[in-house]
């Protein structure tokens, strides 16, 4: 889809954005460069609908990817191929996050809890020639030892500890690939642990996690190789009464033992979010791991559009100067529409967000707050709102050199009939 929008054009409607910018004290060309200096997770499990490649069965433990959209990835080769592919229409500094389960041991199978580093090897090569960190997540879900709905916090002694073995593993894989990419990996532990009914011992079982929890992290790694985080749900497919892992457990328990807590904005309650929570967790854990998704009704990992929500957050990062204690990531999948305009979509409306914040002429806002003068700080929030952004956002693309507008949706269109097409 051609937009007509020539670089010379780009340039000329760039150059009025800027000055207007200015006249509110904030540099546009800055705040292109810091936005897209700011590294962002992408989630590998969009590529092939969270299937991984043990095959042990379907998708399963509180998650569901729905739709059956032709494309999808079949092996390490294939999923790594369609990123670098998406990597290209997304601007600026780029993560890739991976599942335990996307592990490519050769011949033969390996148990979870049997996992490691060498299992990554064509996956931490690949990182270090494309210049792409790596992060990492343990996965509790579409697996036998999982069909109780219970992991970390069940009451059978061999369940739990088949799955401490395998959170120790991927704590030690994620310490790999930090040692091997130069920057700590993220190392994100979720757990699909609950019930569907009102449970009569809400208790024990998240005295079985505490302590699974402090096993887990008892071993010390290389300093600077691994951040570990906690991610919490309200509710998921099969615990929509009761999660072990609420907001509450992980926040207390990462504050704790000072270990980063993740806000996923599709795991709170439909009209909660996540930007009010930032400033007060922050004042009490290290830091903090943002996963970006989309909560619709009661499935919370619908393609993140440029939303209230999203900006919101990405606004308060701004204003308590807070990007160099976040991680940000995105968490969701589709699998009813093209899965790299998945990815490309939500990549690009998240670094939307980030440069929207970064225009944001927080110093004028927040004068006008500490003056008593609240009417100038409203008039000021609202103005922002038509400030020219989507020439600030053009130009960037045009630095990042990626497509412009929607000019992306022909590379994708391409893709899918040259490569995606032919995968059965």
């Amino acid at each position: 889809m051609k937009t007509g929008n020539s670089p010379a054009r780009i340039e000329d409607v760039y150059g009025a954005a800027k000055e207007t910018y200015a006249k509110f004290g904030v540099s546009s060309d800055k705040a292109i460069k810091s936005a897209l200096a700011l590294p962002v997770s992408i989630h590998c499990w969009q590529g092939d609908d969270v299937l991984g490649f043990e095959n042990s069965g379907p998708l399963s433990g509180g998650i569901l990817a729905t739709g059956n959209y032709p494309g999808r990835a079949r092996n390490g080769d294939e999923l790594r191929s369609d990123a670098e592919f998406a990597f290209a229409l997304i601007p600026g500094k780029k993560r890739f996050n991976l599942h335990s389960f996307y592990a490519e041991p050769g011949k033969g199978k390996v148990s979870r809890d049997m996992i490691r580093p060498e299992h990554f090897s064509k996956w931490m090569s690949w990182s270090k020639k494309k210049k792409i960190p790596l992060d990492f997540n343990p996965s509790y879900f579409s697996h036998p030892m999982a069909g109780s709905g219970y992991t970390l916090a069940s009451a059978d002694p061999k369940i739990r500890r088949f799955w401490i073995r395998h959170s120790i593993a991927c704590r030690r894989i994620a310490s790999a690939f930090g040692a091997n990419q130069g920057v700590p990996a993220v190392n994100d532990i979720w757990i699909p642990d609950g019930s569907k009914d009102y449970p009569a011992d809400r208790i024990s079982p998240r005295e079985r996690l505490k302590d699974a929890l402090d096993e887990i992290f008892s071993e010390k790694l290389p300093a600077l190789t691994i951040t570990d985080a906690l991610e919490c749900k309200l509710f998921g497919i099969g615990s929509e009464a009761y999660v072990v892992g609420s907001h509450e457990f992980y926040m207390a328990y990462a504050v704790k033992k000072q270990i980063k807590l993740c806000l996923d904005t599709g795991h709170f309650h439909p009209t909660e979010t996540i930007a009010d929570k930032i400033s007060a967790a922050l004042l009490f854990v290290p830091g903090l791991l943002i996963h970006f998704s989309r909560g619709l009704r009661w499935d919370s990992d619908h393609v993140s559009t440029f939303s209230d929500e999203m900006r919101d957050a990405c606004r308060e990062l701004k204003r308590a100067d807070a990007f160099g204690r976040v991680d940000i990531a995105l968490d969701y999948f589709d699998a009813s529409i093209n899965r790299i305009a998945a990815w490309v979509i939500g990549a690009r409306n998240l670094r939307k967000a980030l440069l929207e914040s970064l225009l944001e002429p927080t110093k004028l806002i927040v004068d006008a707050e500490k003056r008593g003068k609240n009417h100038e700080r409203l008039a000021l929030m609202e103005e922002c709102k038509t400030l020219p952004f989507a020439a600030v956002w053009d130009k960037l693309c045009l630095t990042a050199g990626v497509p412009v507008n929607a000019e992306w949706l022909g590379n994708v269109n391409d893709y899918e009939q040259k490569v995606l097409s032919k995968r059965k």
